[in-house]
C-alpha cells in the first residue's frame, strides 16, 4: 500500500484520487496505467487524468454511459453540422456497429476471454477527450453480481497500446478488494469506535503499516495453512498474520517494559462524561462540472 487517503468533508472521492495519482506520476519515473472501479466513473476525472503523464488508465464503466463516433462530413445543407457521429451505449447492443477490433485469448487457468474494443470516441461533455471503448465477455463466469459474464470498460491514454493486454490486466485490481476485506475483518479496521475523524485518519494510517509489514514478512515465516489450503500458492497475508508470533519475539521492541500496576483508581469523583459532539449530515453533489479545454 503505497497511500491511504480520508476523504474529507469538503472533498470528494474523484478529487482525492487525483491528488493521489498526481503523487503516484512524480514517484516513478516511468509511465504507469491506472486502474480504477465503477465509483470513478466521472468525466471530470477523466479530463484531469487525462493532462496527468500516465500511460493510460483502465476504469470499469456503467452501463447507462453514451460514447459517440466521430462526427460524419458536412453534408452542405443549410443548418450547422452534426457534433456527435452514431452513439455506442453498453446496455443498448443495437448500438455496437462494427468494432474496432476483436480477439480471443485465454486467462491463466485456460478459459476463453473474448475482448472486444472501439476506438476515436468521445463524449459530449468533452468532444475533445478521445477514448476507447472495451467490452470483456468470459463464458465460463457465473454471471452474478460478483462475477459478471460481460463487463466494460473505458480507455483513457495512449490510443496505440494492446488493448487487449490491458483489459486482461484489470484482474489484478481485484487484490485490492480482497485487501481491504482483510483490513477490516482480520486487522479490525472498522472495529474500533473512535470519536474524531483525525482520531481514526491515524488509526487508518497503523493499519496499513501493519499490512505492509504482513508483506515483508512473507519470506520471513513458515506460514500457518489451514488443512484445506494450498501449499503451492504464494502465502497470503492472512497465512502471515497466522505465524507471526514466532517472529515478533525475535525481532524484539524498543519499548520499555511494562511496569506493573495495582487496581486502577478509576474517573475521579464529581468527573462528569459528556456525550459524544454530533455533526449534521453532509450531502455532497453527486456530479462535478466537466472540465473546458484550454
Amino acid at each position: 500500500m503505497l497511500d491511504q487517503q480520508r476523504v474529507s468533508t469538503g472533498t470528494t472521492a474523484s478529487q482525492v484520487a487525483l491528488e493521489q495519482w498526481a503523487r503516484l506520476c512524480q514517484a516513478f519515473p516511468e509511465p504507469i496505467i491506472g486502474v480504477l472501479d465503477r465509483a470513478y466513473d466521472a468525466t471530470w476525472l477523466w479530463c484531469q487524468l487525462n493532462d496527468l503523464p500516465l500511460k493510460g488508465c483502465l476504469i470499469r464503466l456503467k452501463l447507462n454511459r453514451c460514447f459517440y463516433r466521430a462526427a460524419p462530413a458536412p453534408t452542405g445543407k443549410r443548418g450547422a453540422p452534426r457534433k456527435d457521429g452514431d452513439k455506442l451505449q453498453p446496455n443498448d447492443p443495437t448500438t455496437y456497429g462494427n468494432p474496432s477490433g476483436q480477439q480471443e485469448v485465454q486467462d491463466s487457468q485456460g478459459r476463453t476471454i473474448e475482448i472486444t474494443w472501439w476506438q476515436h470516441l468521445h463524449l459530449k461533455e468533452a468532444r475533445w477527450l478521445e477514448v476507447s471503448v472495451i467490452r470483456v465477455a468470459r463464458p465460463h463466469a457465473a454471471n452474478s453480481e460478483r462475477d459478471p459474464r460481460v463487463s466494460w470498460f473505458v480507455w483513457i491514454g495512449d490510443q496505440q497500446a494492446d488493448l487487449v493486454e490491458i483489459a486482461v490486466g484489470y484482474v489484478r485490481r481485484f487484490s485490492q478488494e480482497h485487501g481491504y476485506r482483510f483490513q477490516k475483518q482480520a486487522l479490525l479496521w472498522a472495529k474500533p469506535r473512535l470519536r474524531t475523524p483525525e482520531q481514526f485518519e491515524r488509526w487508518s494510517h497503523v493499519v496499513a503499516i501493519v499490512l505492509n509489514h504482513l508483506v515483508l514478512a512473507r519470506d520471513l515465516v513458515e506460514p500457518a495453512l489451514r488443512p484445506w489450503e494450498s501449499t503451492h500458492r504464494t502465502p497470503t497475508p492472512q497465512q502471515v498474520r497466522r505465524a507471526m508470533n514466532k517472529l515478533l519475539p525475535q525481532l524484539g521492541t524498543s519499548a520499555c517494559a511494562p511496569q506493573p500496576r495495582g487496581k486502577s483508581p478509576g474517573r475521579a469523583k464529581g468527573v462528569k462524561i459528556g456525550k459524544a459532539k454530533r455533526f449534521l449530515v453532509v450531502r455532497k453533489t453527486p456530479k462535478v462540472p466537466p472540465l473546458i479545454p484550454k
